[in-house]
């Protein structure tokens, strides 16, 4: 069942015409968030095309091709544990390796966290009442999981900072976010380094729109939330998020 390698455009197209073919929804596995904006370039959401998490704002989504408009179909179901952290601490980390371990598909769950001490995991109605089975340690501490009926949702927190730039072109914006020079930013970007928007761009001079998402390779993932004011030099002062 575990197989990273994933042609995201081809299996929705073959999920597409088998939909339309047999009138009957198909789904696609939970796609990341690169997966995700390759899909909706060529397949945007529509009254037949809806993209879903299980909760607004998921990071992790199924596209799901619909019958028709009368359509609601969604397996989506959130799982939930306890997880007693007074002993021994988990993290992400090692809930994942627990998952990997069942030889469980990658794009088959999707968003999953810890918060005060609860584990809480979306995948398909299928793979929770598996892994409610299943999972039943993570890193030598027992858990008991169950399917819930609420959707909660993820609360990100996050940093506010600004930097000073000469220009929010992305090579500038790079350099400031990974504190090296124009000149090194500029070949992380050509070496692929750099995501925007979860696509790869190599145009070091591309300028950035207000809310768009930059990763880093060995930095993070940044929101750029625009210029905030010019300096006496013509120098930009930008703002910026970053998820803690």
């Amino acid at each position: 069942m575990n197989n990273d390698s994933y042609d995201v455009s081809a299996r929705l197209k073959d999920l597409q015409n088998q939909s339309e073919r047999r009138y009957m929804h198909t789904e696609s596995g939970f796609l990341n968030e690169e997966e995700l904006a390759e899909a909706s370039v060529h397949f945007p959401e529509s009254a037949l095309i809806r993209y879903d998490g299980g909760y607004p704002g998921a990071r992790k989504k199924k596209v799901i091709f619909l019958r028709d408009e009368e359509d609601d179909f969604s397996d989506i179901v959130c799982i939930s544990a306890k997880a007693d952290q007074r002993f021994r601490t988990i993290g992400h980390r090692d809930i994942l390796g627990a998952i990997m371990h069942l030889q469980v598909d990658r794009h088959s769950f999707g968003d999953l966290w810890i918060d005060n001490d609860r584990i809480y995991l979306y995948t398909s109605q299928a793979m929770g009442e598996f892994l409610c089975d299943h999972l039943i340690r993570i890193a030598n501490l027992s858990v008991s999981f169950e399917i819930i009926p609420e959707h909660p949702s993820q609360v990100f927190r996050t940093r506010e900072f600004e930097a000073v730039v000469s220009s929010p072109r992305l090579d500038s914006l790079v350099a400031a976010l990974a504190n090296v020079s124009r000149t090194e930013a500029q070949r992380m970007i050509r070496q692929e380094k750099v995501q925007v928007n979860h696509r790869t761009l190599v145009n070091t001079a591309e300028l950035c729109d207000n809310d768009s998402t930059i990763s880093i390779r060995g930095s993070g993932r940044f929101t750029f939330r625009g210029v905030i004011r010019h300096t006496r030099k013509d120098r930009v002062v930008v703002g910026f998020s970053q998820d803690i």
